[in-house]
């Protein structure tokens, strides 16, 4: 932790870089995360799924087992029910194999765990990496297959794009995706009743910084920091296209939220 001096210093260094002028426009480490790898007590899911999560188990009748029950419907989580500093990071359309270790080396330098959401193509071509982001106690997330606005889509095909991403990462990591982000955030009635029929729960976020229209680390960072907070959601890109100026962003931000005392989890 830096003294008070150390602290001011840093911020004066953001400031003169122009950081902060609006006008200039995860296994898990127990040093910065938010637990021991499940999900903080304080994080609930919105919407119905409090009461879902409380259900009883079904019991077996005299026939034999019950078939196991879907998840019922939720609306998607925007936000962690923290009243600390207890934040997510979440990082959308990879894996690219120029950005994606590059992120994972940042997450290793200061021990933080995140939640990668993967689209399924690209992790189709990039298997060996999927399988190191999980190695490295990320999430693995089902970001559809190949990236569609899913309102505009029929049905059937919503069931693809999520059933075929979730059977790949299951079946390259040994473990099935239990959350789902829309692409753009754009959620439809089909997208969220499919994806509680396949055992996920949608996850979107609070923290937009846009970095996937690439405005320039300063703009990045100045807003990441002016608007998160305790309970955050923050959205970063670490595939889709140039992704250099989220990289310089996270070695700028990271370390300045850390040492205002936040801590991060990947909730379960």
């Amino acid at each position: 932790m830096l003294s008070h001096h150390q602290f001011i210093s840093r911020r004066l260094l953001l400031s003169v870089a122009g950081i902060g002028l609006l006008s200039a426009a995860g296994c898990q480490l127990p040093s910065h995360d938010g637990g021991d790898g499940a999900a903080p007590a304080g994080i609930l899911p919105s919407g119905p799924a409090a009461s879902t999560a409380s259900s009883p188990e079904p019991t077996p009748s005299a026939s034999g087992p019950l078939p196991a029950q879907p998840r019922a419907k939720t609306n998607p989580l925007f936000s962690l029910a923290a009243d600390d500093r207890l934040v997510a990071l979440t990082l959308d359309d990879g894996p690219d194999p120029a950005h994606t270790p590059i992120v994972l080396s940042i997450l290793e330098q200061y021990r933080l765990r995140a939640t990668f959401f993967l689209i399924g193509e690209n992790a189709a071509r990039q298997p060996a990496l999927v399988r190191e982001i999980a190695a490295r106690g990320h999430h693995i997330a089902n970001h559809t297959w190949s990236h569609p606005d899913l309102r505009g889509i029929p049905d059937a095909k919503v069931r693809d794009e999520l059933l075929r991403t979730s059977d790949l990462l299951g079946n390259t990591t040994g473990r099935t995706p239990t959350w789902f982000r829309a692409p753009g955030g754009d959620w439809s009635d089909a997208s969220l009743r499919i994806c509680a029929e396949l055992g996920m729960r949608p996850m979107g976020w609070s923290v937009d910084p846009q970095d996937w229209a690439r405005p320039g680390t300063s703009l990045i960072t100045q807003r990441v920091l002016q608007t998160i907070g305790p309970g955050s959601i923050v959205l970063n890109h670490d595939g889709g296209g140039d992704r250099s100026q989220t990289i310089a962003a996270l070695r700028t931000y990271l370390p300045v939220l850390l040492d205002e005392g936040y801590r991060f989890t990947a909730p379960k």
